[in-house]
């Protein structure tokens, strides 16, 4: 299947899914008054979808790789929010290794789609 639009990328349908995660657990309890952490949150997480549709749209394999990279670094920002996030103890273990299971399917799609822009002429 060929990719027309970004919304058909799996890597920002993944992003997309963790944002809604992450976006819920960050609506309750103590996380919600946290604004610091939780904003933080909030925004890698964002910028990894927006990293990889504006790359996407800009219609230039070189661009969209380098955009595939960038978001890999808010992607690892995240992965290391959510040990923060579970040692002030607003996330339960289980809820930390759901984010935990969604980072790494994530970073591995990430780092499929890189090798392949790159190896693609």
């Amino acid at each position: 299947m060929k990719v027309q639009r970004f919304e058909d990328l799996i890597a920002w349908q993944k992003a997309r899914e963790w944002l809604k995660a992450i976006y819920a657990l960050t609506r309750d309890g103590g996380f919600a008054k946290d604004s610091g952490l939780r904003d933080q949150f909030q925004r890698a997480v964002v910028s990894i979808m927006s990293n990889l549709a504006e790359g996407f749209e800009r219609g230039s394999r070189p661009v969209f790789h380098r955009f595939v990279v960038i978001a890999k670094a808010p992607c690892a920002e995240v992965r290391s929010q959510r040990y923060m996030a579970f040692d002030t103890g607003y996330i339960t273990e289980a809820q930390l290794q759901q984010l935990h299971a969604q980072a790494n399917e994530l970073a591995r799609i990430l780092g499929g789609l890189r090798i392949s822009l790159e190896t693609q002429n």
